[in-house]
């Protein structure tokens, strides 16, 4: 099944199950996309047993390929990506985006 970011957003209901879901968003930050600023990004996303297998995010304006896949490694055009090894979250840096939908119990979560 396939669950796009838009149309969740405009209020269609969509539930992640068990069944091979992909997840895509095809343009995030569209307005920096048409002026050719800032940040925007295409991102898809792989779901199995309601667990992510693989991700796939393009930065359109970096010309850049970020790959994950659980397991194996994330990437950036084909060279392997570092991570800091830091595993106390209260001496990390998080970046998240909640998106339009600021629902109180997810931001509690966070």
């Amino acid at each position: 099944s396939f669950i796009g970011e838009e149309s969740v957003a405009a209020g269609e209901g969509s539930i992640l199950t068990d069944n091979p879901t992909w997840i895509i968003d095809p343009i995030d930050g569209t307005t920096n996309f048409v002026h050719r600023k800032g940040k925007n990004i295409s991102s898809r996303y792989f779901f199995f047993f309601l667990q992510i297998e693989f991700g796939i995010v393009y930065s359109c304006i970096e010309d850049k390929m970020y790959t994950a896949r659980k397991g194996k490694g994330a990437f950036c055009n084909g060279q392997k990506l570092q991570v800091s090894g830091q595993e106390d979250i209260t001496k990390s840096l998080l970046v998240t985006e909640l998106g339009s939908n600021r629902d109180p119990e997810a931001i509690k979560i966070i």
